[in-house]
């Protein structure tokens, strides 16, 4: 009798990706070997309703190219659209849904689903859609520097800490240097410096 197929240990990394850079890399690099995952997912926000009032977005699918280049230099890694094709605004607890009902409808194990957040964003997690339904869902994988104190985190969650990369970069640090023409050499991973540039974003080539 063979053994049973045991759940897939699947990691989201959701995000704006706007654009990736290296913070993202060493994040998406710790919680792999931390969390022992088979896959981890960067899925790019659709419509990022958290930000989207406040600043300009760059389009979906150009944000999704960028984490797609950037995905290609990291071995169990995979840029998804799921949020992008559902449309709409983007939840957290829709993709998990989604992950477990694809799993279902190919016969296979509910997965073991693996939040992954910062640690910024742990005080907030009260404020999020169906934070309750999420709870239930999945396990957060939370990266916080060591040398940061630990928040406190709401009760009812399910938590591994993850200690992360002491990278001092930002999405936002990154485009006022593009909008500037500077360097993001040693900030970006080349390939997504090279796609940027193949696209014109962020007032390059413009």
């Amino acid at each position: 009798m063979p053994a049973p197929e045991r759940p897939e240990r699947i990691g989201i990394f959701g995000g704006t990706f706007d654009p990736p850079h290296v913070g993202h890399v060493a994040a998406a690099r710790a919680v792999q070997g931390a969390l022992g995952l088979d896959r981890l997912l960067l899925v790019v926000a659709n419509d990022p309703w958290q930000k989207s009032p406040h600043r300009h977005v760059t389009p979906p699918d150009e944000r999704f190219a960028l984490t797609e280049a950037m995905a290609e230099g990291i071995p169990g890694v995979e840029a998804s659209r799921m949020e992008i094709d559902r449309g709409g605004p983007s939840y957290s607890v829709d993709t998990a849904e989604e992950l477990i009902d694809r799993a279902e409808a190919a016969g296979q194990p509910r997965p073991e689903l693996f939040l992954v957040i910062g640690a910024d964003l742990v005080p907030d997690l009260g404020s999020w859609e169906r934070a309750g339904d999420l709870r239930e869902l999945v396990t957060l994988g939370v990266v916080s520097r060591p040398a940061s104190p630990a928040p406190d985190v709401p009760e009812g969650w399910r938590v591994i800490w993850v200690d992360g990369p002491q990278v001092d970069v930002s999405s936002s640090g990154v485009r006022d240097v593009l909008e500037r023409g500077g360097d993001v050499g040693g900030l970006v991973p080349e390939g997504v410096v090279r796609c940027i540039r193949r696209r014109g974003l962020y007032a390059v080539n413009r």
